[in-house]
């Protein structure tokens, strides 16, 4: 009996760590914000391509609408099938009013996942794990089967200790947040005239690059709120792209495409990685682990890239 106990555990332990494993390789390149318990842009949301919906409780609701609103999305997570989208909470810092209920309302029938605003110290994300840990067992849901999402830098603290946050394991994504920082520094602005971050900003952004790769986890990268700067919000975009963010924030339905084009891989480049893997495969064959590629020495770390460019190009394209 003990042993059999001992087995039915560990296959529990290793599905929970698998549905944690799944949600931090799933496609995530648009995360679009739907405010508040607006049912007109939820149905809008719905019908786009945005991977992700983040159902909002924190900024766009009002205090004195938050616990109406809470009841509201309580309902669209039974109720509203949303397909193949992820479906996310962003609740209210526990330090509010409103955070511990946010959770206890939603997790009956819970998200894939909460979004996590201004977290200061790897304290708060272990508080939120244990309650959720809590209503799991609650509700009869697996044990850690529910992400969390971090919107990270919101707070100088966050900035600070962002290092730390990697170690709470319900992680399986790190954004960040500008504008709540610079309202918290009291700069009148964050970007320059040509719409680049200031240079605390830049290295907030790098930082949660870096962190969330180092975690193992998807690097998201953050709002562009001037909607009528639509060129800067495409160079924004391709260079995130660029620097390894495997997608970004969205606050408006017209900024989705712009960013699925963005973070999916062109034909270009799955044909050439597809070329460099075949190339690979040959020079294995001889002994060699480094070689010539159409002009260029190429080793390991540029084999794994490609690999990794083929995998989120097959999540992108879907079933065909």
């Amino acid at each position: 009996m003990g042993s059999e106990m001992c087995i039915r555990d560990r296959c529990h332990d290793d599905a929970k760590t698998n549905m944690i494993a799944e949600s931090r390789t799933r496609l995530r390149r648009s995360m679009h914000f739907v405010p508040g318990a607006n049912e007109k842009m939820l149905l809008k949301s719905l019908a786009s391509e945005a991977d992700s919906l983040v159902l909002d409780l924190e900024d766009a609701v009002i205090p004195e609408q938050k616990t109406r609103t809470r009841q509201t999305i309580a309902d669209w997570l039974r109720e509203i099938d949303f397909d193949t989208k992820e479906v996310t909470v962003r609740i209210n810092p526990l330090n509010t009013p409103w955070g511990f209920d946010d959770l206890k309302v939603t997790m009956e029938n819970p998200p894939d996942a909460y979004v996590i605003p201004k977290p200061s110290h790897v304290t708060d994300l272990d508080l939120i794990d244990t309650e959720l840990t809590q209503l799991e067992r609650f509700y009869g849901h697996p044990r850690r089967s529910v992400g969390l999402i971090l919107i990270t830098t919101e707070t100088p603290a966050g900035a600070l200790n962002l290092p730390t946050f990697g170690t709470c394991p319900r992680i399986v994504a790190m954004s960040w947040g500008a504008e709540d920082l610079s309202a918290a520094l009291g700069a009148p602005r964050n970007r320059d005239k040509h719409s680049d971050y200031l240079s605390v900003y830049e290295y907030c952004r790098q930082q949660t690059l870096l962190c969330a790769v180092a975690t193992g986890v998807q690097p998201i990268d953050s709002v562009f709120v001037d909607l009528a700067n639509q060129q800067a919000f495409e160079r924004e975009c391709y260079e995130g792209s660029s620097l390894g963010f495997t997608g970004k924030i969205t606050i408006h339905p017209d900024q989705i495409p712009i960013v699925n084009s963005a973070f999916t891989p062109t034909d270009a480049d799955v044909d050439l990685a597809q070329r460099l893997l075949r190339a690979f495969e040959e020079a294995e064959t001889e002994g060699k682990l480094a070689f010539r590629f159409e002009g260029q020495m190429v080793d390991a770390p540029h084999v794994n890239r490609a690999r990794a460019l083929l995998q989120r190009a097959c999540q992108a394209r879907g079933p065909e």
